[in-house]
């Protein structure tokens, strides 16, 4: 079982979204005993709060330097902690591990060694610091986004307030790794930050610090963090209560509060929210909605984009989004199907990595066996070039998702005919009317698509969705 199976196992059978911070503070004792040393006090302390709360709990989170700041007994400490911990809670080593030249060597020690099942990292080395701990297949990491301390505004919130650098770390840290392996560590008492940091990761599980302090509304944040199906927060139990003499009912009556708004969120939320048309165009032409939709869900965006072609375009049209709206997905798998159906073949290909998703909606619609080239043939395992089955001699559809320069489509069907399958027809959803239809024909391959920029271009216009300039980069794009 993976980190977050695990997780979600834990947050559905104790029904909380709580976690425990497991540091051995001798502040945070609520009583110290003369006659015992530090160290074993600490080490009991920790353990009752184990035994007390593991029912209550979702994780628990030893914070690492408290065990280092104790020496060599702190880090024997810190193995007898883990080893109390019950198999089924996950364990959140917080190191905000940040040295490049020791990751590696240090993900093998808290993964193999200490067995824990996810970790937090700094995230100011990037990818390459993340990259050693996400080859533990079933472990998790927590990229640190931002932080509650006044000093370290000046420093997240740079170069403005509009576009903080605390969000340009959480658009990084998505392309680091998938929800199942990444989540992001949140600081803050403002359910501005929180809310911000949700619409741009809405997969994503934050996980939640400093949310005590004061100033912070319970309710809000929770609100503004939490997704609409009422997870993906994980909450910290607050340190006042692990002093007191009985935490376990503080926690009990917290974890009803926290459960009661994430009742209310579920219940006003929704998964998708539903679009609907607002313009009626006189000549109305074949797909409006769907290009309206398109525009409105943020896949057309204007500035100065580098294509995988290398070409600079001053528009970007982004498809990946589509699979995050059912809606405008649904409508897209019929526009392709209106084609596919009066085509021949015997199977569907995706090509990698954008048109994957929807290879794989119409593969299953029309009920017709799918494979894929692989964009880079892996170093290990089978190093098959086509993925799935498949005979030689069969005619394969080529389904892809943008026609800019056809070197995508015309790089995998070449792949697929070196394999013996034949390859007569490409399909994709937008061609950008660069001349690629007469290059792909020359090539003995005939190119069908759902849309031209010249289509999305018009209707955009006349529905007063983008103005004269913005038309003009379209048109001239």
């Amino acid at each position: 079982m993976n980190f977050f199976d695990k997780l979600n196992a834990a947050i559905a059978e104790n029904n909380s979204l709580l976690f425990l911070g497991l540091d051995p503070n001798p502040e945070m004792m609520p009583y110290t005993r003369i006659e015992a040393d530090i160290i074993t006090q600490l080490r009991d302390w920790l353990q009752l709060l184990i035994a007390q709360t593991s029912h209550l709990v979702c994780a628990y989170k030893p914070t690492l330097g408290f065990y280092q700041a104790l020496g060599v007994r702190g880090m024997e400490l810190l193995q007898q902690t883990l080893q109390a911990i019950p198999a089924h809670i996950p364990i959140i080593l917080d190191a905000k591990h940040s040295d490049l030249n020791t990751s590696t060597i240090f993900a093998r020690t808290v993964f193999a060694d200490w067995q824990v099942d996810a970790i937090t990292l700094s995230p100011y080395p990037g990818q390459d610091c993340v990259a050693p701990f996400l080859v533990y297949p079933g472990k998790g990491v927590f990229v640190l986004c931002c932080t509650s301390n006044p000093g370290a505004i000046a420093v997240q919130q740079y170069p403005s307030a509009e576009s903080p650098l605390y969000l340009q770390i959480v658009k990084e840290a998505k392309n680091w790794g998938t929800p199942e392996q990444l989540g992001l560590e949140v600081g803050t008492i403002s359910t501005d930050v929180l809310s911000h940091i949700r619409a741009i990761a809405p997969e994503r599980i934050l996980l939640a610090r400093s949310i005590w302090a004061e100033g912070g509304n319970l309710n809000q944040l929770l609100a503004a963090g939490l997704n609409a199906n009422g997870n993906g927060l994980l909450i910290p139990v607050p340190q006042d209560i692990l002093s007191s003499d009985n935490p376990s009912t503080q926690i009990q009556s917290l974890r009803q509060e926290i459960n009661q708004t994430r009742e209310r969120v579920t219940s006003e939320g929704s998964r998708c929210s539903v679009w609907l048309p607002d313009v009626c165009l006189l000549n109305q032409p074949p797909y409006l909605d769907l290009i309206l939709q398109l525009y409105d869900i943020g896949c057309i965006a204007f500035g100065n984009f580098v294509q995988a072609s290398g070409a600079i375009f001053p528009y970007y049209i982004d498809l990946r989004k589509i699979i995050s709206n059912p809606q405008v997905f649904e409508q897209i798998l019929s526009a392709y199907a209106n084609i596919l159906q009066n085509l021949s073949f015997d199977r569907i290909a995706g090509i990698p990595y954008g048109s994957l998703p929807t290879a794989t909606g119409l593969a299953l619609r029309l009920n017709y066996p799918m494979i894929y080239p692989r964009k880079e043939v892996k170093a290990h395992g089978s190093r098959r070039l086509i993925e799935g089955n498949f005979s030689a001699g069969e005619t394969v559809v080529v389904v892809d998702d943008i026609l800019i320069s056809g070197k995508s489509a015309m790089e995998g069907a070449e792949k697929l005919k070196s394999a013996g399958l034949n390859v007569n027809d490409i399909v994709v959803f937008i061609d950008h009317e660069q001349g690629v239809k007469d290059k792909l024909k020359a090539n003995g391959y005939c190119a069908h698509a759902v849309l031209t920029i010249s289509d999305i271009t018009e209707t955009l216009y006349e529905a007063g969705r983008i103005n004269q300039k913005q038309y003009q980069a379209l048109a001239e794009g």
